[in-house]
């Protein structure tokens, strides 16, 4: 009982184009306690996987339209540590056999007997991290981090897996996305949660005082060093240290951050003795730090020392289910300190705090909750506050229709450039007879001889 009780608990998503299977698969992995959701096409499952996490993907290999591997590829993009197990006949098992080389967790050969399915469905869970705590001693290490949108689910259960580790980490985001945040609740699920976690911005320090504040100094080292100074290296042995912004970091002092690195000892300004440290480096940027190597501004040698593991914290516009979820958050905080009595957000309001584009992410939601409820004269906030609190004019997410004649006018001129205005060629590439596409063109108000080469 209990078995089936744990195995409750665990999501599978399988997907087929044949209905038949689709309906078998169900009824089998339903009878042996798992929440099963089915999907016809790749293309449904991936809809799916837009509002249910599985804990693993059963699919087909060959399907109309998208086919697994495709499917696949497109779920470890989104989900990397997502177990695929792909079904094939007996005439595509050389295709399974490189699909498992490429990451598929393993394949099934059709017919096959129930028992090996569930076997292989146990071992790909028992290898998936849990995605969801049960327990508040679980879940205490993201507790600061509100989120019930896939993406972040995705990367707190990969954040979890990694966080075990003494795996330098490099988180890349935009500003204000929450990057302290994270590199906190990494600490707080590793091993060093009860050592100290030190955090310092390498764009806000200048140059000259950056080493000391690092690897500290001896008395006398410098003007107005008055007595030894430990740096935070030292302050934070055996825990774990937060370089923000390590894009900004000089260059001059790179090579000795990659020698303390490298050597895991540290020496202070002044000083002739090295000390040993034991830190775990969490680092963050919002730089591309691939283009500042091309540009000769960061040193590749420290790029690949700190980014042994990389994790990519989405901007607030790709996880917009969690802002009714921040903006509350925010507010209760707001409501305590100021005593204020505003309870919520009028349905326009928060209408357009899902909809506005956040260029400063979840630090610029913060800001203009705060500043609406200090304006606030009612128990809600209206549509009005925001939209003056935003300082800027808010651009709605586009219709529908909107976002399609985009897509279509964007992908039609891109086209025409590539082929230099041929209608012809531009037809054939698109998988569209040339009537059609002359429609397409005239819908758009594209004229091809503008894209002709003289």
């Amino acid at each position: 009982m209990t078995n089936v009780n744990n195995q409750l608990k665990k999501k599978i998503l399988i997907v087929d184009d044949d209905p038949n299977l689709l309906r078998l698969l169900g009824i089998r992995l339903s009878a042996a306690g798992y929440n099963v959701e089915s999907a016809a096409s790749a293309k449904i499952a991936l809809g799916i996987l837009k509002s249910f996490q599985p804990h693993m993907v059963i699919s087909d290999l060959r399907m109309e339209g998208m086919d697994g591997m495709a499917l696949f590829e497109q779920i470890r993009k989104q989900h990397p540590h997502m177990p695929v197990v792909i079904m094939t006949a007996h005439g595509t098992i050389p295709d399974a056999i490189n699909a498992t080389k490429q990451g598929v967790f393993s394949f099934l050969t059709k017919p096959f007997e129930s028992q090996e399915l569930l076997e292989t469905v146990q071992k790909a869970i028992q290898l998936q991290p849990s995605i969801t705590q049960n327990t508040p001693k679980e879940s205490s290490w993201r507790a600061n981090i509100i989120s019930r949108s896939a993406i972040m689910e995705s990367l707190l259960q990969q954040t979890n897996q990694v966080a075990q580790s003494d795996f330098s980490l490099l988180i890349h985001s935009a500003s204000g996305t929450g990057k302290e945040l994270l590199a906190k609740a990494i600490h707080q699920a590793s091993h060093r949660h009860d050592k100290p976690f030190t955090a310092i911005n390498c764009a806000a320090i200048p140059e000259q005082l950056l080493e000391s504040e690092l690897f500290g100094h001896a008395k006398g080292a410098f003007t107005g060093a008055g007595k030894n100074h430990v740096g935070l290296f030292q302050a934070t042995n055996g825990g774990t240290l937060f370089l923000d912004e390590i894009g900004d970091m000089p260059m001059s002092f790179q090579v000795k951050l990659l020698r303390a690195l490298q050597e895991k000892e540290i020496r202070p300004v002044g000083s002739t003795q090295s000390i040993k440290v034991d830190v775990r480096i969490i680092s963050a940027t919002h730089k591309n730090l691939q283009q500042a190597i091309i540009d000769k501004t960061f040193r590749e040698d420290l790029y690949y020392r700190l980014n042994v593991v990389e994790l990519e914290l989405p901007p607030l516009s790709q996880r917009r289910e969690d802002i009714p979820l921040l903006a509350q958050h925010f507010l209760s905080h707001v409501e305590v300190k100021s005593h204020n009595k505003v309870k919520g957000f009028s349905a326009e309001a928060m209408e357009l705090l899902i909809s506005a584009p956040w260029p400063g992410n979840i630090r610029q939601l913060q800001n203009v909750v705060e500043q609406s409820v200090a304006l606030s004269t009612g128990s809600l906030i209206n549509a009005s506050l925001v939209m003056s609190a935003l300082r800027e004019k808010t651009t709605q997410l586009p219709s529908f229709q909107e976002a399609r004649d985009q897509f279509e006018r964007d992908y039609l001129a891109n086209l025409l450039k590539i082929t230099a205005g041929n209608v012809s060629q531009a037809a054939r590439i698109a998988q569209r007879n040339r009537t059609e596409f002359y429609k397409l063109l005239n819908r758009h108000h594209l004229n091809a001889e503008a894209f002709r080469e003289e």
